[in-house]
């Protein structure tokens, strides 16, 4: 699609702030106003328009994306949201581990025990960890825990962790990514962990290396979109 609109600016109304393009106020894919809490927030959306060349790269719209989904999708249904996100919880992936004897299951226990024992302590849960690859469920009361602080969580934030917990296949490293002291690098490598294994061991063609970056990206914006919709927020 071709750029059809010259000036982007922001607009403000009360506690809330709208990309505009020629003066238009933009809407969401479903044809909702799109209306987001902050004002960073709603500049670093419109950076993403006014970065755009003459040709529209609908790639580089994450933020915009996120916006969309958190009023379209969540914000309808904000407990079919939280119920889609528990899943992440049952099947996580620090709790899925080789065996404890196995170097990589030395290394997943080095690198991923922490992380569990943060977020147990954090939400005062008991996660159960697996050897192997069959499924054992999670105390229903870590899943009721979970669900009692996602309930918590406004749209954008439930938005932004349903695109960290996919990308990481965890609810645990999707809540990290969302801390404000998060050290996004470190849980993105924690993620791919068995992945950059494998590379260690074979090597890595250049297509798997573009499909993680863009996943990579996708997880950083994820986080940035969470902290750009908290009050007071601020753009990188």
């Amino acid at each position: 699609m071709k750029r059809f609109y010259k000036a982007v600016s922001v607009g403000a109304g009360q506690d809330s702030y709208q990309v505009l393009l020629d003066g238009r106020a933009v809407k969401t894919v479903g044809a909702r106003p799109q209306v987001v809490p902050t004002r960073a927030l709603a500049e670093a959306m419109a950076a993403e328009w006014a970065q755009q060349g003459e040709e529209l790269s609908t790639a580089a719209f994450l933020l915009r994306d996120l916006a969309d989904f958190s009023i379209d999708v969540v914000a309808p249904d904000r407990s079919r949201a939280i119920a889609e996100l528990l899943p992440y919880s049952e099947t996580d992936t620090l709790c899925y581990r080789a065996e404890p004897d196995e170097p990589l299951g030395v290394r997943q226990r080095e690198v991923w025990e922490p992380l569990l024992q943060q977020a147990e302590a954090r939400y005062a849960v008991r996660f159960v960890r697996v050897a192997g690859i069959i499924h054992r469920p999670q105390p229903s009361e870590t899943l009721a825990r979970l669900a009692a602080e996602l309930a918590a969580f406004d749209t954008f934030a439930l938005a932004a962790l349903r695109n960290t917990a996919a990308l990481t296949a965890s609810l645990t490293l999707g809540l990290a990514a969302l801390d404000p002291k998060a050290d996004l690098d470190a849980l993105w490598a924690a993620s791919n962990l068995e992945e950059n294994w494998q590379i260690e061991k074979w090597g890595q063609d250049d297509q798997a290396a573009a499909r993680q970056e863009r996943r990579r990206l996708a997880f950083v914006a994820a986080a940035r979109f969470a902290a750009l919709a908290r009050e007071g927020g601020a753009p990188e």
